[in-house]
């Protein structure tokens, strides 16, 4: 078996569930995907890791560093960071905070004496609804001089509307969006 089959099967064994939830975007939904189970997991870790340094290496988008929203992007960007060193890129991983640090640098992103002055980062996403958590990562990441090239997600679970050339919050940013799955590769699959 492959590991992009190995990792949709892991996501669907530990991270995948039906029922009634309420998204952190506000909407309701009759499935409910939380990865941590599956990045936190250390196969998991390492499938994440490979498929999207192969991902970021095909779409050819420039990157110097990869990182995001804590907390579900920190286990994300580090299994990239790792994953990517054994292809030969060094990539380090950062953390952008939800709110500043409340002492010593009060700084949203950690990490940052890895990268170097203005460079291009992949911000990573374990869920992609609305985009709005992606965004704000990005927002962070540019108020501290930083390019954001493109947002690299685990699940993009957007609707087609959502996709839509005229309503695709990434491409409006000049973002390149890249999913390793959408939502209805998730569904179809078999435990």
């Amino acid at each position: 078996m492959d590991y992009r089959a190995q990792l949709l099967t892991l996501i669907r064994k530990l991270s995948y569930k039906e029922g009634d939830f309420t998204l952190a975007s506000g909407q309701k939904s009759r499935f409910y995907i939380d990865l941590k189970a599956t990045t936190l997991h250390p196969e998991g870790a390492k499938l994440v890791g490979q498929m999207a340094t192969e991902a970021l290496v095909k779409a050819q988008v420039p990157c110097d560093a990869v990182g995001g929203l804590t907390l579900g992007a920190d286990p994300i960007a580090t299994a990239i960071s790792i994953m990517a060193l054994d292809a030969g890129k060094h990539w380090p991983a950062f953390i952008v905070r939800k709110e500043p640090k409340k002492h010593g640098t009060s700084q949203y992103l950690e990490g940052i004496e890895n990268l170097k002055a203005g460079a291009k980062l992949v911000i990573v996403e374990d869920v992609v609804t609305t985009g709005a958590s992606s965004l704000l990562a990005v927002e962070r990441a540019q108020l501290q001089g930083y390019e954001p090239t493109a947002v690299l997600t685990i699940v993009d679970r957007r609707t087609p509307e959502q996709k839509a050339p005229d309503q695709d919050l990434f491409a409006k940013q000049g973002l390149k969006l890249i999913s390793l799955f959408t939502m209805q590769e998730i569904q179809s699959s078999k435990n």
